[in-house]
């Protein structure tokens, strides 16, 4: 009898030690399951993290760099616009003055030969041009004529006469060979014009010789 109780309190003392064990074996299992899978997904995510990060900044770099690159070359595009426009531009007023002035160097040389007209209508006496002298008063007419149809020659092709007398001295258009103080006349005008100037549309093909009144 004492064997046998002593045997049923060992076995219940067995199974009192078992139970504690059998709770908290899952407990354990979990915690053990649990405590190594953690630092792996915080380093995970880091690591996820950094790289896009690092996507993001190499994308902001190229954005930057590719934007740097569109507006060299747009400034460069520009520049080309504007040095074709300036030289389409200049080709054109080469072309326009050649069409101009092209007849420039004929034009000087026709000059010469309206000073002659002009000189030899001014040297016939007008008291001798009557009609009991019809040789000196044709050959005056036909002077006269031929000198009027002459500067229509001219204005047709852009020549103008410049006979500045009473107008300011301008040195594009007059060249001075002389100053003298004239009464009533203000300081800086033409006072007299010993030859004649022209010009071809707005070039001047000769300045007209002239007098300037000087102030006192």
């Amino acid at each position: 009898m004492a064997s046998r109780g002593l045997r049923l309190l060992g076995h219940n003392l067995l199974r009192a030690h078992r139970v504690p064990l059998r709770r908290t074996c899952p407990q354990l299992m979990c915690t053990a399951a649990q405590q190594p899978n953690n630092p792996v997904t915080e380093s995970e995510e880091e690591k996820s993290k950094k790289q896009a990060e690092e996507s993001a900044e190499q994308l902001a770099a190229e954005k930057a760099k590719l934007e740097d690159q569109v507006k060299d070359v747009t400034d460069k595009y520009k520049r080309a616009l504007a040095d074709t426009e300036n030289m389409r531009q200049r080709s054109q007023k080469m072309v326009e003055d050649a069409k101009l002035y092209g007849i420039q160097g004929f034009c000087k040389d026709l000059l010469e030969v309206a000073d002659i007209l002009e000189k030899a209508t001014q040297s016939i006496p007008k008291e001798e041009i009557k009609a009991e002298n019809p040789h000196l008063k044709n050959l005056y007419e036909g002077l006269v004529m031929t000198e009027v149809q002459m500067q229509k020659v001219f204005k047709k092709h852009g020549i103008v006469k410049l006979n500045p007398v009473g107008s300011k001295f301008d040195p594009y258009e007059h060249e001075a060979l002389f100053h003298t103080p004239v009464e009533g006349k203000e300081p800086g005008t033409v006072a007299l014009v010993t030859k004649v100037g022209y010009k071809l549309h707005e070039r001047t093909l000769r300045p007209a010789l002239v007098g300037v009144v000087k102030g006192t």
